[in-house]
């Protein structure tokens, strides 16, 4: 399996940040243009929780939206989605992302950092490049976002 990962300084806490992720109404106005919608269309943010993203028109030439699947959820810091429906599951099989948010020792900051572990369906089939700087641009639109 292939594996690919970034990461972005933000001058939030991690539990702010964490909370921000998780909370499908905050998550859908941090940056419309990145992702316009987030819903769990079965469950409740548990492990096997389904969870829709329609993205935004800033993305939207790559992937429209994503149905991922809770594998696991470390309360307060990360969780891991596996993508079953959606374009970038017509590109990857599997395709599994993580997104986690680490304190960082000064007062109100934290490390946001995706990481995805996939495998390409074809040998033609480019990383998740685009994947990964869309992700880590949308973390950092989080500290631009006021509650």
């Amino acid at each position: 399996m292939k594996s690919m990962q970034g990461e972005v300084v933000l001058n939030i806490s991690a539990k702010k940040a964490w909370e921000m992720y998780r909370d499908n109404e905050i998550i859908s106005q941090i940056n419309p243009d990145m992702l316009a919608g987030a819903e769990y269309i079965d469950g409740n943010g548990s492990p096997g929780s389904l969870r829709l993203f329609k993205l935004g028109p800033a993305v939207r030439d790559y992937v429209k939206e994503s149905v991922q699947q809770i594998e696991t959820v470390e309360v307060g810091h990360s969780v891991t989605y596996r993508v079953i429906q959606g374009e970038l599951r017509d590109m990857y099989d599997p395709y599994r992302v993580t997104f986690s948010f680490i304190p960082r020792s000064e007062e109100g900051k934290c490390i946001a950092q995706w990481k995805a572990e996939f495998e390409p369906l074809s040998p033609t089939i480019p990383p998740p490049e685009q994947a990964r700087d869309a992700a880590l641009g949308f973390l950092e639109s989080f500290e631009k976002f006021h509650l």
